[in-house]
């Protein structure tokens, strides 16, 4: 009896405990709904529950949860910030029509997709701020239905960079009159900038660039006086920079770059006095730079780069007191560099290469300004190295090459502690090499090739522990011989000294792991090959052609595998690849192939050993989602593949699934290495933040401690350009578009992502397209780099994978101009067949006659192509230079 009273009082104290949850106030509830309908991977709101019921009916429960505040009487919710929680899946917009109080609302940097609620936008009329930066929404940003856009009129702070949202601009945020920041860069909105938003009352921070925007830029804008802060480029317009511009009397950063605008800088510029950084880089913008610009005085930094601007510059720059940096490059201006600007004192940056420039350089250069970075490479400059140069005591980089200079580096370059980078090859300088290595102690690239030092190689050269690439070729009256410890520079991977008349012997190849290049044909070299190059494990190309070596080539697989030009014209040396030595004994080959059979056998072992381990390890699947991906489980991923056990599931290394709502994927197997798991996955995560409208996008993965499965999305399924290209033969314009997208997508891997992702493996079966246009897609990016992944010299994988990169790039596009003929041609093959041989091929491939106005253009795009396949890496594009050639291919010939 006693006990069935008091089971009754327990299930009474449950109902009233549930009917308090039930009995939640509405804004907790809609947090709790919301919560049930997010993916949180990493827990962010574990605290997101009641305990107890409320002390009051007014007092709102959630208040002390994280990312939410509450009014000083708990009463109402005013601020929701869920930035940088990890979160994903679409957000219901009817969960926030309680929040009627809401000041604040920030889900930034999380992983939120589908179309953007309209409850959202237009019914929290008391917001202030809303920022969903850093997200996948996509669809139209929400419209104003008929001027709804005014009852958000406290919003301060809108962000919504770098997300999908296509269609137009929302015209109806000009109502916004107390809108103060408006960012809706990093999207594919298209069409022009509405003229509206030239009538924001108070708006003072306007970003829109990296969109898909088109036509003129409106004058209207010249409307927004109080106006600090606009970028409107890395889109594609038509006509000029409009003159109103120059009304924003409180602009202070101005960047429309990479926008394809035409004409001239407008004189009216100088009307903007408080002008702090000017970005017009990257257009079509001619003539002279307007002297009326020297006069706004707050100049900091000036970029007017990749543009055909012409004439001298001017003489009013003296008035640039506050400027430090000064690009001009890729111009086509003329003259001397003027003495003014090496009186300006805030001056550290200086980039004015590739143009015409010519005379000499101001003696005073460097002494009135702690100069930090110069470069006048490709111009005709003469005269000698300005001995104050690094008088500011913090130069960095020095990039001099291709002009006149004559004279000698010291003292301008000898006593400079602080160099990283010296390029002067391809001058006329002379005397000897001054630098004593110990004190140059961070420099890391060294290019003095193709000028006429003497003296030899400094011989410290092997306490330059940070030195990477040493060239010093074409130099014929070098002389000396080659320090004895050379190899033993811990991060040298670079040696060029071919045509130097360097003489002695090859000195010994220990602690050499870093090297991958030696070139050193055309020399004086003696002596016979020594088989320490085995500790040599990274060396892929060595050219001791043309010196006078003797003895056998060692059987050692590093040396033979280098090819008979490497030690061709050396008259006393024989053995493979070159001709058999008859003194090479069985007794030796003997040896060297036990020793390879218990090579093979200890490599047998280590495999079974670790599959074992990996068998006994896979441990527990987990599953990590991106943007676009709705919210499945591990587990639902795994059924997909058919198998009866999740965990046994094992499809073939790239196969398609059927998740459960019907979605097909693309997955791709990774089996994992214990030691590179962590890096394999931080990589992977990287791979999925990187969105670009010419890269396959990757959905999400699951792993556990032996394998990753990678999804991938499904949409592109019309074929490689392989295919593609069978019924396009004779469509340039759609050739030029896969060319011109393929470079965007690897310059987005290259220079846009950090850090840098290569690809890896560009060929024409990696690029795919979707079935509503002839947009190309760059797939299995970064796989084939994920091999060298936790290595110790990252930086340099990623130089070198990028180079091929470039001339993958380089032959890709001679494949496509050819139709398939010249697939995989060879950079040597293509850069020994004459150039008008070449074009006449490629011309005749797409139908391109003497007088068709496409001659040029195709031209263009061939130099392009002959460019990434140099077979030196130093006189590769960037993938940005690359893209801005294509650029010019593209609009030069219109």
């Amino acid at each position: 009896m006693e006990s069935s009273k008091h089971n009754k009082l327990r299930s009474c104290f449950y109902l009233c405990l549930f009917l308090t949850l039930v009995a939640a106030d509405p804004q907790t509830e809609s947090l709790l709904t919301l919560k049930s309908q997010l993916t949180d991977n990493s827990n962010s709101l574990k605290d997101w529950f009641i305990i107890t019921p409320g002390v009051s009916d007014k007092v709102v429960a959630c208040c002390s949860w994280s990312g939410v505040r509450c009014n000083q009487n708990s009463t109402s919710v005013v601020s929701l910030d869920l930035s940088s929680k990890n979160l994903a899946g679409s957000l219901s917009g009817k969960v926030f029509l309680v929040f009627t109080e809401l000041l604040e609302l920030n889900i930034s940097d999380n992983s939120f997709s589908g179309e953007f609620p309209t409850e959202i936008f237009f019914n929290l009329t008391n917001l202030r701020s809303l920022d969903i930066s850093r997200n996948n929404f996509s669809g139209r940003f929400p419209d104003g239905n008929g001027g709804g856009g005014s009852s958000l009129k406290n919003l301060i702070l809108l962000d919504a960079l770098s997300n999908s949202f296509s269609g137009p601009l929302p015209i109806h945020l000009s109502q916004l009159e107390n809108l103060k920041v408006l960012n809706l860069a990093g999207s594919y909105f298209t069409g022009s900038i509405p003229s509206q938003y030239g009538s924001f009352k108070n708006l003072e921070f306007l970003h829109l660039g990296g969109n898909l925007l088109s036509g003129h830029i409106p004058q209207e804008l010249g409307n927004l006086t109080t106006l600090t802060h606009m970028e409107i480029g890395y889109n594609s317009y038509e006509g000029v920079i409009p003159w109103q511009i120059g009304y924003m009397s409180e602009l202070k950063y101005l960047d429309i770059a990479g926008a394809n605008l035409s004409g001239f800088l407008p004189k009216h510029f100088s009307n903007l006095t408080k002008l702090e950084s000017l970005f017009l880089f990257r257009n079509h913008l001619s003539r002279e730079i307007p002297w009326e610009l020297g006069q706004i005085t707050s100049l900091v930094n000036l970029d007017l780069s990749d543009n055909h601007i012409s004439g001298t510059i001017p003489e009013s720059f003296s008035g640039l007191k506050n400027l430090r940096l000064l690009n001009l490059m890729y111009n086509e201006m003329s003259g001397t560099l003027p003495q003014v600007i090496a009186q300006l004192p805030s001056l550290d940056t200086l980039f004015i290469w590739n143009n015409y420039f010519s005379g000499s350089l101001p003696k005073s250069l460097g002494m009135n300004s702690k100069l930090r970075w110069v470069d006048v490479s490709t111009n005709s400059f003469e005269g000698e190295i300005p001995q104050g140069i690094c008088s500011g005591g913090v130069l960095f980089k020095v990039i001099l090459f291709s002009n006149n200079f004559t004279g000698t580096l010291s003292p301008s370059l000898s006593n400079c502690s602080t160099l990283v980078r010296i390029r002067l090859e391809d001058n006329s300088f002379s005397g000897v090499i001054p630098f004593s290595f110990s004190e140059i102690p961070d420099i890391s690239y060294i290019d003095l090739s193709r000028n006429k030092l003497t003296g030899g190689i400094p011989l410290d050269i092997s306490k330059a522990t940070k030195l990477d690439y040493f060239n010093i070729s074409n130099n014929p009256e070098l002389g000396g011989k080659l320090p004895p410890q050379i190899w033993s520079a811990p991060r040298l991977q670079n040696f060029s000294a071919s045509s130097c008349s360097i003489s002695g012997s090859l000195p010994e190849f220990e602690s050499c792991k870093a090297i991958t290049v030696i070139e050193l044909s055309n020399n004086n070299i003696s002596g016979m090959l020594t088989p320490t190059v085995s500790t040599c494990g990274s060396l892929e190309k060595m050219d001791l052609s043309h010196n006078n070596l003797s003895g056998s080539i060692p059987s050692d697989k590093v040396f033979q595998s280098m090819g008979k030009h490497a030690y061709e014209g050396n008259a006393n040396l024989c053995g493979l690849p070159l001709k058999s030595c008859s003194a090479y004994s069985s007794k030796k080959l003997v040896s060297v192939l036990v020793a390879c059979l218990v090579s093979i056998l200890l490599m047998v072992v280590a495999a079974l050993a670790l599959y074992y381990i990996r068998q006994r390890s896979q441990g527990q699947w987990k599953m990590v989602s991106f943007a676009g991906l709705p919210h499945f489980t591990a587990d639902d991923v795994l059924r997909s593949f058919g198998s009866p056990e999740p965990s046994e599931a094992v499809p073939a290394s790239v196969s398609k699934a059927v998740l459960p709502t019907g979605i097909t994927v693309i997955v791709r197997k990774i089996e994992l290495q214990d030691k590179k798991k962590s890096v394999v996955l931080n990589f992977l995560t990287q791979m999925g933040n990187a969105r670009h409208v010419n890269l396959v996008r990757l959905l999400g993965f699951c792993y556990n401690n032996h394998l990753v499965y990678v999804l991938y999305d499904n949409n592109l399924h019309t074929g490689t350009l392989a295919e593609k290209m069978r019924t396009k033969k004779k469509d340039w314009a759609t050739k030029k578009r896969i060319i011109t997208g393929v470079a965007k997508g690897l310059c987005f891997l290259h220079h846009e992502c950090y850090p840098a992702i290569p690809h890896g493996d560009v060929k024409s079966s990696n690029i795919l397209f979707d079935d509503d246009k002839i947009e190309p897609y760059l797939g299995e990016f970064g796989f084939k780099y994920m091999l060298h992944l936790n290595t110790d010299q990252m930086n340099d994988v990623i130089r070198a994978e990028q180079q091929k990169d470039i001339y993958n790039f380089g032959e890709l596009i001679l494949e496509i101009l050819t139709n398939g003929k010249l697939m995989n041609a060879g950079g040597l093959m293509i850069q020994n067949k004459p150039k008008d041989v070449l074009l006449r091929e490629v011309y005749t491939e797409n139908e391109v006659g003497s007088s068709d106005f496409k001659q040029g253009e195709v031209k263009r795009v061939v130099e392009v192509a002959l460019l990434c396949i140099r077979s030196d890496q130093s006189d590769r594009p960037c993938m940005e230079d690359a893209l801005r050639l294509l650029s010019e291919a593209e609009n030069r010939f219109k």
